[in-house]
């Protein structure tokens, strides 16, 4: 369908396209085999602007919103949805600072984020804190001019890789969630060390690792925000980086999609392409139809972000769910069409699949997306019937 994309977002569009198919296609495998992190991929990014897209221009970036970077994000998802997964995680890790930092603290770090010359993560995990943030329980203590956490955060994407770390602590554990802040730390800073890099079922191209704090001191100019703003500042960010989610999703069903009807004209059975068959093409129908109209989701709810709406949270996490729960239907499907060969790890159609999954799970399980939106009905309708 088209979409009527501005000749820029195109460029962006065709852009993307282009690095998926000369630089990631060709070692999408070989990097999920081995679990080696993309840097080279990520160079090449950086050399196209891509990180700068969501970044203004007077702190190096593009100046571009939403809508352009999950235009970028679906044409990578397409061949590789663990790769993608750097890049986008460095986009959540910048999201704090660009909405909520300071202009010295934009001034800092968003120029060395949108030049690709450093990667971003976002942390909020630990191993009681996941949806329930108000279980936190790493602490920031103000010590004069400086803060000293302590704590472990969890499944980190771009842990140790990063330079640049936006990570919520617990100023005041008797407030609960509001008593949660964010800093930004930087790779190096004494007492900040790393896990070990986990062994994941897909998107093994990305790293995941633990942080941890040991009487870790950064000076006080790193909180983003006030004290007890962490919470919002975590919202904030994951109703602009949700989007990216379902556009990862879009793309990675939309590639199965590709390698699924391919291989179904090709395939021969019975004397016939098995394309042929009904039963074939209904799912065929099917996988493409869900695929667009979460495509239609993401990008409309992009437009509604970038239009300066205030309450996007249901709109994001609609934006989100759904197209995460297509994609987890969609490469199932296409492992189904492919049948033994779709098992196999010589074609691309089982780590689609396996890819898939964490969509359904980080940056807020889908159960809790639905929490999102239901809650947002409720409260809407109880507005109108007041």
């Amino acid at each position: 369908m088209d979409y009527f994309l501005t000749e820029e977002q195109e460029m962006i569009r065709d852009l993307a396209r282009q690095i998926a198919q000369e630089r990631i296609l060709p070692v999408r495998a070989k990097l999920d085999e081995e679990e080696t992190f993309p840097w080279d991929i990520m160079e090449a990014l950086a050399q196209a602007d891509l990180f700068g897209l969501i970044v203004p221009e007077e702190y190096g970036g593009l100046g571009g919103g939403t809508l352009e970077s999950v235009i970028a994000i679906e044409e990578l998802s397409r061949v590789c949805a663990g790769i993608t997964t750097t890049y986008c995680a460095s986009g959540l890790g910048t999201y704090p600072i660009l909405l909520s930092g300071s202009e010295e603290q934009k001034k800092r770090y968003l120029p060395d984020i949108a030049s690709g010359k450093h990667l971003a993560a976002f942390a909020v995990t630990e191993s009681n804190a996941g949806s329930d943030a108000s279980k936190v329980r790493t602490t920031a203590v103000r010590d004069g001019d400086h803060y000293v956490l302590n704590g472990t955060k969890q499944w980190i994407t771009n842990g140790g890789e990063a330079h640049i770390y936006t990570v919520i602590a617990m100023t005041d554990h008797s407030k609960g969630a509001r008593g949660a802040s964010a800093f930004i730390l930087e790779k190096g800073d004494p007492g900040f060390e790393f896990g070990k890099k986990e062994k994941k079922m897909g998107i093994r191209s990305s790293a995941t690792r633990e942080l941890i704090f040991n009487d870790c001191r950064i000076p006080a100019d790193r909180l983003i925000a006030k004290e007890g703003q962490g919470f919002i500042v975590t919202m904030k960010t994951f109703d602009r980086s949700r989007p990216g989610i379902g556009a990862a999703a879009v793309g990675l069903a939309q590639g199965a999609i590709d390698m699924a009807v391919e291989y179904a004209r090709e395939r021969v059975q019975f004397g016939k392409p098995i394309i042929a068959f009904q039963a074939i093409q209904h799912m065929l129908s099917d996988m493409a139809t869900q695929t667009e109209a979460a495509r239609a989701l993401v990008y409309a709810v992009a437009r509604y972000i970038d239009s300066g709406a205030n309450d996007v949270s249901k709109a994001a996490a609609m934006s989100k769910y759904f197209p995460s729960d297509v994609a987890m239907k969609v490469t199932t499907d296409a492992v189904q069409i492919l049948g033994g060969y779709g098992y196999m790890r010589d074609y691309p159609a089982e780590k689609m699949m396996r890819d898939a999954k964490i969509l359904q799970i980080f940056e807020g399980t889908n159960q809790i997306q639905r929490n999102i939106v239901g809650q947002a009905l409720n409260k809407e309708y109880g507005k109108k019937n007041r």
